[in-house]
């Protein structure tokens, strides 16, 4: 059985996004930048709602071909490229390009699927479908990575859920620029 992972970056009052949708407030430095890089190169399927595919597949395709491009983010696009991706949406038709394939039916049942099946970690990614996976009791591990900064509103990081979920911490660290890694596993 495959484990499924979310983990983005948040704010201190836990939005992934603020109000506009912006997700360009982090604190960012080159470690937590290498850190998110040696990260995605363990996961083997990302899972992405329509939402954040969109956000990943307007920069990340040719981000290596930038002049001003570090090694870490060429080999961040790289991987991205590289690496099976499924857009679970209601509303992209057709094919989506750089190792895509397209769901449009119950992303539930597919996570279900895909998670049964043999194989490495697999990260979920979009505030919706993450929100649907952690509701169905589907995500094993979550990467938050807590930023000095607070937004106010936006995108939480976390849905209301029916129930308690128990987690051990597994991993702390602090990055320059003071975000704060907590890695956690369901019990």
């Amino acid at each position: 059985m495959r484990k499924l992972v979310y983990g983005m970056n948040q704010s201190l009052d836990g939005h992934i996004a603020d109000a506009s949708g912006d997700i360009g407030w982090g604190a960012s430095s080159d470690e937590l930048f290498e850190w998110w890089l040696e990260r995605e190169q363990a996961i083997e399927v990302f899972l992405y709602g329509r939402g954040l595919w969109e956000t990943m597949s307007s920069h990340w395709p040719t981000a290596d071909q930038r002049p001003d491009a570090t090694a870490a983010q060429a080999a961040f696009a790289r991987n991205w490229r590289d690496t099976p991706k499924v857009l679970f949406s209601s509303t992209t038709t057709g094919e989506a390009g750089w190792n895509t394939r397209v769901v449009t039916g119950d992303a539930i049942a597919e996570i279900t699927r895909l998670k049964a099946g043999d194989g490495g970690p697999m990260r979920v990614g979009g505030a919706a479908l993450a929100a649907a996976a952690m509701r169905a009791g589907l995500v094993d591990e979550f990467e938050v990575v807590t930023h000095p900064v607070l937004l106010g509103g936006g995108t939480p990081f976390f849905p209301a859920l029916d129930s308690r979920v128990e987690l051990d911490l597994v991993q702390t660290r602090t990055f320059p620029g003071g975000a704060v890694l907590a890695r956690y596993e369901r019990r």
